[in-house]
C-alpha cells in the first residue's frame, strides 16, 4: 500500500502544470482547415508547444494553441482559445476560434461576427509590420469588447513567444536551438534571486513618501496624449471625436500598489483597513490597490452590469487577468497622510489560480474607449509600469532564481510620460462633468434614447387618460401585454437597462462623499429610466418602473401569465401573512444602506438577493447558484404572481418610501369597495388592496386592472346597479316603466357576492 501510494505520488508530481490543450484541437480540425494547402500535421512538440504543418515533405510552418503560449482569461475567466497558422516567414496563415466559455458570445453575439474579426488577422506579418499594442486590425464589436481584446491580446503576445521561438523569418526559420546553444545561453544568461515581499518593513508612510520612493505607481495621461494615442492607432473617425479641452488638461491620474505587502497596507489603508483585508487575503494570496482621477473613469461601469473590470488588465510575464466583483473591495479614503481625495479607488484579491508574484515587476494595462457611433468604438491601452522598490522585498531563498531578461516593450510615447508627485490641481481637470466620453455614448445611443422616449411618452399618456383607456378591456390587457414583452427584450435584454438597488446605493454613497454627476450620466437608457422613475414617484408611486419598466418583473409576469394558461392553480396568500411577508424587502433595503454605509462593495456583494444581473444582465449564463436561484424566485412567480416584488426586492422598497408624499390619489374607488364587495381585493395581481377596499400605495404597481373593473359593465355592482337605474329613468320617460323589471336591493347584494365568490375562484 505504501508502495502504491508513493508511484501515485511520483505520477502525479511529474504531471505538467498546465496541461497543453493543442493535441485536443489537432484531431479535431483539418491541416488543410486552419493552414491553406496544408494535408498533415507533424508530432505536436515543445514547449510551448507547436505542431509543424506539411505539405508532403514539404514544411509550410506551424500552428499553435494562444492558451498554451499566455495566459489570457476572458469575460467568463476561463481561456479563449484561438488556434493559430504561422508561415516560416511569419505571415499568419490561418486563425480559428476554436473553443470558449463567454457569455456575450454564447447568448448574443453571433459565431460568425466573431469568426470575421479573427480572420482580419489573416494574412497580417508582426515582424514585418509589428501591431500597436492595443490595437486590433478589426472592428471591435460592441457588446463583446472584452473577449475580442482578450483575442487580439492573446494574438499578439503568442505571436512573439512563437516568432522568437521559433526564428520565424529567418534562414532558420522553423529550427529550434540545439542543446548547446541551450546550454550556452543559459550560462551566459545573467540570473538574480526571486524575490517576496518583506513582511518586517511595516513602517507607516505619507504619501508624498510612498510616491517618491515609487512604493505608489502612477501613470499620468493629457487630454493631448490620449488624442494623439487615438491617432496613432489608425482607426478612422477617431479624430471627429477627440477629446476637447486644453492640451495639458488631465485625462487620467491612474495609480496603484501592492497593499498585500505590511508598509504600504497599513499607511494606505489605515490599520482597520490592513486587518480587514488580512482576513480576506487567503494564505499566500495578495491584493493590489487601484485609484484614479480626471475626466476617464477606470472602474466604468461593466462591474454593475456583469461584474467584470474591463478597463483595466493586470499582466505579468505571459500572465494576465482581469478583476471581477468577488475580488472588489471599494475604499471611501485613503488613510496615507497627505492622500488626494480620488473618484474611484478600491483593492483587488488576486483570483485564485493564477500565478502572480507581486514582488516581481508586472503592469496594469489600462484600456481606453472612444465611441465613434452606437455599433462602433475605438480602442486603445496604456501600461502603467510596477516594481516595488528596494526594502519592500528580500530574496526568496526557496524559490528558483530568475532569468534577468530584455527590457519590456516601451509604452507607446503618448501613454509613457509619467509622473512621480501628487496629482496636478488643475481645476478644469477635477470638473470631470464635462467629461466627453459620457456625451460620446450619448450621440452613439441616440436611436436606443428616442425608442425609450417614445415608450415612455405612451407610458405617461396612459397614466393621464387611463380613465378612458380601461373602459376598453381587451385593448387595454393586449397594449399591457405587449408593454411588458417590449420592457423584457428591448429594454432589459437588449439594452441592459435593468435597474437595481446597486444604482440607489451608489447615489446615498456619491451624496454622502463626493457627487459627481458623469458617473450617472454613462448609461444614458439607465439615466433617463431612473429620471422618469423619479419623476413619477409622487404621482404613481412605484408603479410606473415596478409595474411597467422594470424588465425582471416583465419576466415574472408574462411567465405567469402562461402559467394560468397552462392550468397552473394560483395560491392566494391571507391577507395577514401577506402584510407580514411585505415587510421583509423593506428589512433587505434597509440593512443594504446600512452595509453601504460602511462599505459599498460589501453592500453590492449582498445586493445579489436581487436576480437582475443573473436573469436580465447576462441571460442566466452564469454559475449553477446563481441560475439556480433567479430559477427558483421565478418558478414561486408562477404560483404566486410576481412573488419577489413582493416579498423580496430591496429596489422596489427603497422606490416606494416616498409614497406617502405623494401628490394625488390616481385610483378610483366606490363607497361598496371593500364593504361589500371584494373583487378588486381577489383580483388584484400582487394583493395591494386590502379586504376593507384600500389600496397600499407601497404594494401597488399601477397595474389598472382595479381600474378596468372600476369601469366594467357587468362585473361592476356600482356599474350594474347605476346602469339599470339609467334604465329605468329611460324607461320612465318614454312610458315603459311597467317593462323594466324592478330589481331589489337583496338582488344587488347577491350579485355582489356571487361575482366576489366567483373571483375567489
Amino acid at each position: 500500500m505504501t508502495a502504491f501510494f508513493a508511484a501515485l505520488i511520483l505520477l502525479i508530481s511529474a504531471l505538467p502544470a498546465h496541461a497543453e490543450r493543442l493535441p485536443e484541437f489537432l484531431a479535431k480540425i483539418q491541416p488543410s482547415e486552419i493552414f491553406p494547402g496544408a494535408d498533415r500535421y507533424g508530432k505536436p512538440e515543445g514547449k510551448p508547444m507547436v505542431a509543424r504543418v506539411y505539405k508532403g515533405d514539404e514544411q509550410l510552418g506551424l500552428v499553435y494553441i494562444t492558451t498554451d503560449v499566455v495566459n489570457t482569461r476572458g469575460y467568463s475567466s476561463k481561456p479563449i482559445d484561438t488556434l493559430m497558422a504561422l508561415a516560416k516567414d511569419g505571415t499568419i496563415a490561418g486563425a480559428k476560434l476554436v473553443d470558449h466559455h463567454e457569455p456575450i458570445m454564447l447568448i448574443g453575439i453571433p459565431q460568425s461576427r466573431v469568426d470575421k474579426f479573427i480572420d482580419k488577422y489573416i494574412g497580417l506579418n508582426f515582424i514585418k509590420n509589428p501591431p500597436t499594442p492595443g490595437v486590433a486590425p478589426g472592428d471591435i464589436i460592441s457588446g463583446a469588447t472584452v473577449t475580442l481584446m482578450v483575442i487580439n491580446d492573446s494574438i499578439q503576445r503568442s505571436y512573439k513567444v512563437i516568432a522568437n521561438q521559433y526564428r520565424l523569418g529567418s534562414d532558420k526559420a522553423l529550427q529550434t536551438a540545439s542543446a548547446s546553444d541551450v546550454q550556452e545561453a543559459a550560462s551566459a544568461a545573467e540570473t538574480r534571486p526571486r524575490r517576496m515581499a518583506n513582511p518586517d518593513k511595516q513602517d507607516i508612510l505619507s504619501w508624498d513618501e510612498l510616491l517618491k520612493q515609487k512604493a505608489v505607481g502612477h501613470l499620468h495621461i493629457t487630454l493631448d496624449q490620449i488624442n494623439k494615442l487615438f491617432e496613432k492607432g489608425g482607426k478612422a473617425g477617431v479624430a471627429d471625436h477627440a477629446e476637447q479641452g486644453a492640451p495639458d488638461d488631465t485625462f487620467i491620474d491612474l495609480y496603484t500598489a501592492l497593499v498585500s505587502q505590511p508598509s504600504i497596507g497599513k499607511s494606505l489603508l489605515g490599520e482597520d483597513g490592513w486587518a480587514h483585508l488580512q482576513k480576506r487575503l487567503k494564505p499566500g494570496q495578495q491584493a493590489v490597490l487601484v485609484a484614479g482621477e480626471g475626466r476617464y473613469s477606470w472602474k466604468g461601469s461593466g462591474y454593475v452590469r456583469g461584474g467584470i473590470f474591463d478597463r483595466i488588465e493586470m499582466i505579468q510575464g505571459e500572465t494576465s487577468f482581469r478583476f471581477t466583483d468577488a475580488q472588489h473591495e471599494r475604499v471611501v479614503a485613503l488613510s496615507a497622510a497627505g492622500s488626494p481625495r480620488f473618484k474611484e479607488v478600491s483593492w483587488f484579491t488576486i483570483p485564485e489560480g493564477v500565478e502572480f508574484d507581486g514582488a516581481e515587476p508586472w503592469r496594469l494595462q489600462l484600456m481606453v474607449q472612444r465611441v465613434l457611433s452606437v455599433n462602433d468604438k475605438a480602442f486603445v491601452t496604456a501600461d502603467l509600469d510596477y516594481e516595488l522598490p528596494q526594502g519592500y522585498y528580500v530574496d526568496d531563498p526557496k524559490a528558483p532564481p530568475v532569468e534577468i531578461s530584455a527590457p519590456v516593450e516601451a509604452v507607446p510615447a503618448a501613454a509613457s510620460d509619467t509622473a512621480s508627485d501628487g496629482i496636478a490641481e488643475d481645476a478644469s481637470a477635477e470638473n470631470g462633468v464635462s467629461n466627453q466620453l459620457w456625451k460620446q455614448i450619448w450621440k452613439a445611443k441616440q436611436g436606443q434614447i428616442i425608442v425609450v422616449g417614445i415608450a415612455l411618452t405612451i407610458l405617461l399618456l396612459v397614466f393621464l387618460f387611463q380613465d378612458w383607456i380601461v373602459r376598453y378591456e381587451k385593448w387595454y390587457d393586449r397594449f399591457r401585454l405587449t408593454f411588458l414583452t417590449f420592457t423584457l427584450f428591448y429594454i432589459g435584454w437588449y439594452a441592459q437597462a435593468q435597474l437595481s438597488v446597486v444604482n440607489t446605493l451608489t447615489l446615498f454613497s456619491a451624496i454622502l462623499t463626493e457627487f459627481h454627476w458623469e458617473f450617472f450620466l454613462m448609461d444614458p437608457i439607465v439615466f433617463i429610466l431612473w429620471l422618469f422613475t423619479a419623476a413619477t414617484m409622487l404621482l404613481w408611486n412605484r408603479g410606473t418602473f415596478c409595474g411597467w419598466l422594470c424588465p425582471f418583473g416583465s419576466l415574472q409576469e408574462l411567465t405567469n401569465r402562461i402559467a394560468k394558461k397552462l392550468g397552473v392553480k394560483q395560491i392566494i396568500v391571507p391577507h395577514m401573512l401577506h402584510t407580514r411577508l411585505s415587510v421583509i424587502k423593506y428589512l433587505i433595503f434597509f440593512g443594504l444602506l446600512a452595509i453601504s454605509l460602511y462599505d459599498l462593495g460589501t453592500a453590492e456583494k449582498f445586493a445579489e438577493v436581487e436576480p437582475f444581473k443573473t436573469a436580465i444582465i447576462l441571460k442566466f449564463v452564469r454559475e449553477w447558484w446563481f441560475v439556480a436561484f433567479a430559477v427558483a424566485l421565478l418558478v414561486a412567480g408562477l404560483f404566486i404572481e410576481r412573488f419577489f416584488c413582493r416579498y423580496l426586492c430591496p429596489l422596489g422598497a427603497g422606490i416606494a418610501l416616498p409614497g406617502r408624499f405623494r401628490v394625488f390619489d390616481w385610483l378610483r374607488r366606490y363607497k361598496m369597495c371593500g364593504n361589500p364587495c371584494q373583487i378588486c381585493t381577489h383580483e388584484c395581481p400582487v394583493q395591494a388592496i386590502a379586504p376593507e377596499g384600500d389600496i397600499h400605495p407601497n404594494e401597488c404597481i399601477q397595474c389598472l386592472h382595479c381600474q378596468v373593473m372600476y369601469h366594467h359593465d357587468t362585473r361592476c355592482p356600482q356599474v350594474v346597479a347605476v346602469n339599470k337605474k339609467k334604465q329605468k329613468q329611460a324607461a320612465a320617460k318614454s312610458g315603459e316603466l311597467e317593462s323594466v323589471s324592478k330589481q331589489p336591493q337583496e338582488q344587488v347584494v347577491h350579485f355582489v357576492k356571487s361575482e366576489t365568490a366567483q373571483s375567489e375562484k
